[in-house]
């Protein structure tokens, strides 16, 4: 739930509910009617508020606010260093609204999520070759390899369809990640994710496949049959060109990695372990499935580490408590950053929080908010432990959600509660909704069509559903521009609007990697 701070004081009685009351409806030509009622949700007679905030009522408050601002900026000189190290983050789904109502939950709308602080921001453009709104897959190849693609595909470019089998296995369509470019500059790789590690934001470090729920070879031969010749993503990741090269790997779906015969949630029927594959390559390769192992363990006696927390996604972190040995990211980050940082020559790093997405696509606004800022302490950490004057840390998002944060809540207020106001129907509707959804049989009644009540339906758990105004098994994802947040060398540059798949040029380019090796005769 949303834990208000000393800084705000409750809303006083007189702006209850009961004091908004419906507007005249107006006719189509009258214009001044129609300006009146733009917003509803206001009461008619606006009423008093006190804010514990000093200073909040007067002008020097504000002026202040903004002459801060200024003399920040004014203080910020570019950072034209050579980036030793590229830490990417990643909040799969985290659009601009979950960013804006997340920052509730750190004590008030008017808060900071870690990154929000980041002296430089601009806006990336989702869309695929093929689609307006992306997936994961497609924007992952993007924002990783720089070339954008067809929904579901990676580490491909756009002459692959998605599910062409053959097609995916050209390699004259393959795109490189900045892992790899990382790899050829003698740098150290990771990837961190608390969903599958072989799900399509990860997958986009190391694999080159058409079809991102290729995550084991069962699915493979189900779309392609057994000679095609496509590796599947699990099977990249451990004995692919990229994957069997990464230092630090975490995440979930240890199922993908070992046959059903050799483990009972195994998914595999080619007979192998690639866990236990991993484990051969050399006795200095560390495995780990637990936050005890993680934590206990001097991970700096092993040139590789290796960590699968569960057979599927990770939990969300309000799933977990001290028996369920599940570190968190923020604990995964400084572990990774730790190890990555023995090599002399620097790292690159890949680190998601990809639970946000999943909790949206079912609704769960709860969790969506409590990922996100899961998210920024894993942020918060990564900038603790490096230096900016040779890292550059980029936070970004591969695509936003159907998701609204609307209805005019009073300052103060439970961002998971109702609105102030009720719509012409008289039946509350609340500050977070989406535009569609698996809630929606919880949101509307089959047998008259009118809408629920959302306050007889959630009811402060975790798992509540918020409303949607369509049916569907999976909200969808938006189609709006994502921002991107940099700090570190040359981080100026990540300001302005551009296409995703600039994002990876310009990591290249503050370190002297890929295609930004041959522009650093700047240096």
């Amino acid at each position: 739930m949303f834990s208000k701070t000393n800084a705000v004081i409750a809303v006083t009685a007189l702006l209850a509910v009961s004091c908004v009351t419906a507007l005249p409806r107006c006719d189509r030509d009258d214009e001044e009617c129609r300006d009146r009622n733009m917003h509803p949700d206001l009461p008619v007679i606006p009423q008093k508020f006190q804010r514990a905030l000093d200073g909040e009522n007067t002008n020097e408050y504000w002026r202040n606010i903004g002459q801060e601002f200024i003399n920040n900026k004014l203080k910020t000189a570019p950072n034209k260093n050579q980036a030793k190290n590229v830490i990417m983050f990643l909040g799969d789904g985290m659009g601009l609204t979950t960013i804006a109502a997340a920052r509730n939950l750190l004590g008030g709308e008017e808060q900071n999520l870690s990154f929000n602080k980041f002296p430089y921001t601009g806006l990336a453009k989702t869309y695929a070759v093929d689609k307006i709104v992306p997936d994961s897959a497609c924007t992952s190849t993007a924002y990783l390899s720089g070339v954008k693609a067809q929904e579901g595909t990676l580490g491909v470019n756009g002459n692959v369809d998605m599910g062409d089998c053959q097609a995916g296995t050209d390699r004259s369509n393959w795109v490189y990640s900045i892992a790899k470019w990382a790899q050829d500059a003698g740098k150290s790789t990771g990837v961190v994710t608390t969903t599958r590690i072989t799900h399509a934001s990860p997958g986009g470090v190391y694999a080159h496949i058409a079809h991102r729920d290729w995550e084991n070879d069962q699915e493979v031969i189900v779309d392609c049959g057994t000679e095609s010749g496509v590796e599947d993503i699990a099977y990249q990741l451990i004995k692919g060109e990229i994957g069997s090269k990464l230092d630090f790997v975490m995440g979930g779906g240890k199922h993908h990695f070992i046959d059903s015969s050799l483990y009972e949630n195994g998914r595999r029927k080619d007979g192998l372990n690639l866990v236990d594959e991993y484990k051969k390559q050399s006795a200095k390769n560390l495995y780990i499935e637990t936050r005890d192992e993680l934590m206990n363990t001097d991970l700096l006696d092993y040139e590789r580490v290796f960590g699968l927390y569960q057979d599927d996604h990770m939990l969300y972190h309000l799933e977990t408590n001290e028996t369920t040995n599940q570190p968190t990211l923020e604990e995964m980050t400084r572990k990774a950053i730790e190890f990555l940082s023995k090599n002399e020559n620097g790292y690159f790093i890949f680190i998601e929080g990809g639970r946000i997405d999943l909790a949206h696509h079912q609704n769960m606004a709860r969790i969506a908010l409590d990922e996100t800022v899961e998210l920024s302490k894993a942020v918060e950490a990564a900038k603790e432990l490096t230096n900016e004057e040779d890292t550059l840390i980029v936070v970004t998002a591969d695509h936003s959600h159907a998701f609204s944060y609307n209805g005019y809540p009073y300052r103060g207020k439970d961002v998971f509660d109702r609105t102030p106001g009720n719509p012409d129907d008289k039946i509350p509707y609340m500050t977070l909704s989406y535009a569609n959804g698996p809630s929606f049989e919880k949101s509307f009644n089959s047998k008259n069509g009118q809408r629920i009540d959302p306050t007889t339906v959630i009811t402060g758990d975790k798992y509540d559903q918020y409303p949607s105004a369509m049916p569907l098994e999976d909200e969808t994802h938006g189609g709006d521009d994502v921002a991107v947040y940099a700090n570190g060398p040359w981080s100026h540059l990540f300001s302005g609007v551009y296409e995703q798949n600039t994002i990876p040029h310009i990591m290249g380019y503050a370190s002297c990697l890929g295609n930004g090796l041959k522009m650093c005769s700047r240096l």
